[in-house]
């Protein structure tokens, strides 16, 4: 049995991509969920991930860390994490590796928080040029490989990686079009992704490093969580 170790569902986006893809999936695990900033989290992060972050996937004595490597290592046992079809696979694979090592202003600008709606006060050119890729990523993906999801009929490990943004795109009220809304949306129906939601609400914790990252460009903010 696999256990994942992930943070707080309400910021935590690298927990979110193997979480909602081995649920959606249904990959068997057991989740061991530490909390940023609660007093002992930072030794339980140093004794359970080899880089002090999270995600990271146990089997047994092997430790798995980065999101990215986990995704790879569940491929290798588990059909279903990419796509089948060669061109599909080696998109797929591109279009996860850019949104896992790129579109930094929009991780800076937008700091995930399922359970607030904030209005920002300004964005910015890089935030925009972020939007815009994006954009055209999903677009390029729905269209060549006739969707609903960015490789083809089925959930793959590409829609894990963008499941955050999809959230993101939810707090910060972003919209790119018919298309790009569209498939924004199909992610946060998931039953997986409703299942990390109505959690992330009900967490009790709050981390003032996460906080002041979401109200710092924020015009207007307002807090859904219900704990």
């Amino acid at each position: 049995m696999y256990t994942l170790v992930i943070g707080n569902k309400n910021y935590s986006s690298w927990s979110l991509r193997p979480w909602v893809l081995m649920r959606t999936l249904r990959i068997d695990f057991e989740e061991r969920l530490i909390p940023f900033g609660e007093p002992g989290s930072a030794e339980l992060f140093k004794a359970l991930s080899p880089s002090a972050r999270v995600p990271c996937l146990h089997e047994g004595d092997l430790r798995i860390w980065d999101s990215l490597a986990i995704v790879e290592f569940l491929a290798e046992r588990h059909a279903g994490v990419w796509p089948d079809d060669v061109r599909a696979r080696a998109w797929a694979r591109s279009a996860a590796a850019e949104m896992h090592s790129g579109f930094q202003a929009l991780r800076n600008e937008c700091s995930m928080s399922c359970g607030q709606r904030v209005v920002l006060s300004t964005r910015s050119k890089a935030l925009e040029s972020d939007l815009r890729r994006i954009s055209a990523l999903w677009q390029e993906g729905l269209s060549h490989f006739g969707g609903p999801f960015l490789a083809g009929q089925q959930f793959t490990a590409v829609d894990a990686f963008f499941a955050p943004v999809a959230f993101r795109f939810q707090t910060y009220g972003i919209e790119l079009g018919a298309v790009c809304d569209d498939y924004a949306t199909r992610l946060r129906a998931l039953p997986a992704m409703q299942e990390w939601y109505e959690a992330a609400l009900i967490e009790p914790w709050r981390e003032a490093a996460h906080e002041q990252d979401v109200a710092a460009g924020a015009a207007s903010i307002t807090d859904l969580r219900r704990a």
